[in-house]
């Protein structure tokens, strides 16, 4: 069986291939600078690298452009031998929470949650459009982004708003991230020989974008992102956390219009604000050579999610591991140095200092340590496969026709 999975942006197309048979990815790739002058097309298979830059003037050029690529290079011929095709779709609002099936009524239901995800969805559901079109006999399958969240209980996911605001507009917590946290939670019961559904975790997907999550009896109880994924932890851009009057106060006292504040809060802030730098790799080399702004935006990031996890251990009350994943999570040993030191003698969370050195992956908790501690790369893109997967044998187990 065969998955192709595609994460559509706005001037981007990233893809995976998988043989779901043996969990094997194929090939992958990246199409950036859709409606710029030049565009480059990367495919990566049997560790051979592809390159061609053209200019490509929208969305539709580009699907053309990697699938007869794909074709080209004799990778796949998606019309004949392709079983599935997976999309990432960030916002699934209340309504959807498990991998659905996209038909017109469904495509309907997705441009309506368009204004809870502005800068992604709309941008998923052209990439939808277009391959249901190119390919209307291959199943579509939306995986989203918020769905693992669903499971939060409403004094955790409801802001304390008037009512009228959740119930008119679906104004409530979301969060992001489901599918990473899902799993590498997944891969955490597993390294630790324990059902899921038997653990409680704290997960932590820290890259550009950042989350946290608890996760009790295998189930997301609360996470750290909201509304939208402006919230939460401090990010490459954004600015996570704040008190919600410094947006009022800096449009009174700045005449600050809506659209620049959320410019300001999303583009403009988080590490970037800080120190001018959000490539986390730059600001270590730079707190190293002595950079005192630097140092500040990493003892803020830290700090922030040392915070969230005292505040996820109160919620969890025992917690079974900690995990690290995303491109900082996996990468940046001084921040799990960080965030993990002094939480020895409140949690009982130790790591072992020479198992947390360098690019690791795998247990990084010393021996003393009542909560295991791991370091997971995470894969979503696997995950949206393998939801694409039990979805077709799921339908081939009750001789269900899916397209």
């Amino acid at each position: 069986m065969k998955v192709l999975v595609l994460n559509a942006g706005s001037s981007s197309l990233k893809w995976k291939l998988f043989e779901m048979e043996d969990k094997t990815l194929i090939a992958s790739g990246l199409i950036e600078g859709i409606l710029e002058k030049s565009a480059l097309l990367h495919i990566n298979y049997h560790d051979k690298d592809i390159d061609t830059q053209q200019t490509i003037h929208d969305h539709n050029e580009a699907f053309d452009m990697l699938f007869e690529a794909l074709k080209t290079e004799h990778i796949i011929d998606f019309a004949h031998d392709l079983d599935a095709i997976g999309h990432r779709v960030v916002h699934g609002g209340e309504k959807f929470f498990r991998p659905t099936l996209i038909d017109n009524d469904v495509l309907t239901e997705l441009k309506l949650l368009s204004p809870l995800a502005p800068l992604h969805n709309p941008a998923n559901i052209l990439g939808i459009e277009i391959t249901s079109t190119m390919a209307p006999h291959i199943p579509n399958i939306a995986v989203f982004d918020t769905a693992f969240h669903h499971t939060m209980p409403q004094h955790a996911y409801l802001y304390a708003l008037p009512r009228a605001l959740y119930e008119e507009q679906h104004i409530r917590r979301y969060g992001f991230h489901g599918t990473s946290h899902h799993f590498v939670a997944l891969a955490a019961a597993e390294s630790c020989n324990t059902p899921l559904e038997e653990m409680n975790l704290i997960t932590l997907h820290l890259g550009n974008g950042a989350s946290a999550c608890a996760i009790k009896n295998g189930q997301s109880v609360d996470t750290s992102m909201g509304f939208t994924p402006l919230e939460g932890l401090i990010m490459g851009t954004r600015s996570g956390d704040l008190d919600p009057a410094i947006i009022t106060y800096l449009m009174e006292t700045k005449n600050a219009t809506a659209k620049e504040m959320d410019t300001m809060l999303n583009k403009e802030s988080g590490l970037r604000g800080i120190c001018q730098e959000n490539d986390l790799r730059a600001i270590i080399k730079r707190a190293d050579d002595g950079d005192e702004q630097a140092k500040l935006a990493l003892e803020m990031f830290a700090y922030r999610i040392k915070k969230y996890i005292g505040a996820y251990v109160a919620v969890l009350g025992r917690v079974d591991a900690i995990v690290f994943t995303g491109g900082i999570g996996e990468h940046a040993d001084v921040v799990r140095k960080m965030v993990l030191d002094g939480l020895g003698e409140s949690f009982g969370i130790i790591m072992d200092k020479t198992k947390n050195r360098g690019n690791i992956s795998g247990p990084f908790h010393h021996v003393k340590s009542r909560v295991k501690l791991f370091v997971i790369p995470t894969d979503e893109e696997l995950a949206i496969a393998q939801a694409c997967e039990d979805m077709l044998l799921t339908a081939k187990k009750h001789n269900l026709i899916l397209q």
